[in-house]
């Protein structure tokens, strides 16, 4: 057990993968020699080889195009999209034709490969270096979506993403990336489709993943002043959802809460909004409700306080749920 930041635990992780297996390949735009723009691939290069940990050039439609024709001769790639806005060139190629390759070739051919995306808000970034696109491709069939929250779920799940058969978007909370914690690298790590209960409760559910899931944590044990008991669940995948462990949830509080940076309308909080009153309609004690970013292009950093979600924006929603 030791305790690290996610920068490192991710950088563990991905040494751990290219050690354990030589088809694993890194690419991306100064992740070699720099280490990449948040060092999470610092030294890495130095340990494997320029043939391994590959510096592209500023193409992200050919990083991603490149690293799917070596998915397909039997490598492992793992492509870092340098910000989360920087993804869209190739965007074309992710959801035309890596997501799709299964499909069309009826099961014969797969993509192992995992694009790495650091994403959302917080860090006080320019235009293009805080968006939450994660609705974009959990959209997508084809593509499987996984995000971490803690340095010990970063370790274990950029390991698992990169062991997967399919096509993987992992989404890395950048404002998140330097607070530390625990990491067990002995540990039997929860499978990585699974949902996690970070802090059980017993009159409403909170839903979140990734940079939330510490105000929502902050957010439950402020509660607890209140008497308010709240359950917090860490979702870590978004596609697939775990559904069972959701509905297990909200079937014992009667009340559900999402919460989440992205914007609200068609974001992941709609879906499990949906999927909560379709299968738990009779549970509910509340409507669920949802806590997000407002319908609008991601704002200037001076004023990016007020559009992210926070403690008393989630606590306010606890407060209208539990008046029903």
């Amino acid at each position: 057990m030791s305790t690290m930041t996610m920068v490192k635990a991710l950088n563990a992780g991905l040494r751990r993968a290219l050690a354990d297996d030589p088809k694993v390949l890194l690419a991306g735009e100064d992740i070699g020699q720099l280490g990449g723009v948040f060092r999470v691939t610092e030294g890495l290069q130095n340990e494997f080889g320029t043939d391994r940990v590959v510096d592209s050039p500023l193409a992200e439609a050919g990083i991603v195009g490149t690293s799917m024709g070596l998915a397909l001769r039997g490598y492992r790639p793992v492509v870092e999209i340098q910000f989360d806005g920087f993804v869209y060139p190739a965007f074309d190629q992710i959801v035309s034709q890596v997501s799709r390759m299964r499909f069309r070739s009826h099961g014969t051919m797969s993509v192992p490969m995992v694009i790495r995306i650091p994403y959302g808000g917080g860090i006080g970034a320019i235009e293009h270096h805080s968006e939450s696109p994660e609705a974009y491709f959990a959209h997508t069939p084809g593509l499987k979506v996984v995000t971490c929250s803690n340095p010990h779920d970063a370790y274990w799940m950029i390991q698992q993403a990169i062991a997967d058969d399919d096509p993987v978007i992992f989404l890395e909370p950048k404002r998140r990336y330097h607070e530390k914690g625990e990491v067990d690298t002995e540990a039997s790590p929860l499978p990585l489709y699974d949902a996690r209960v970070v802090k059980p409760g017993t009159d409403a559910t909170l839903l979140c993943y990734g940079p939330m899931v510490r105000t929502c944590v902050e957010a439950a044990v402020a509660a607890e002043a209140e008497g308010r008991s709240l359950e917090v669940v860490d979702l870590r995948s978004l596609s697939p959802l775990d559904d069972e462990t959701v509905f297990a949830s909200v079937r014992r509080t009667g009340r559900a809460i999402v919460v989440h940076e992205a914007v609200g309308t068609l974001g992941i909080g709609a879906e499990l909004a949906a999927r909560i009153q379709a299968e738990c309609f009779y549970e509910l004690e509340a409507p669920v409700l949802r806590v997000t970013g407002y319908d609008l292009p991601y704002p200037p950093s001076r004023v990016e306080d007020g559009y992210l979600p926070d403690l008393d924006r989630v606590l306010d929603a606890v407060d209208r749920s539990l008046a029903y």
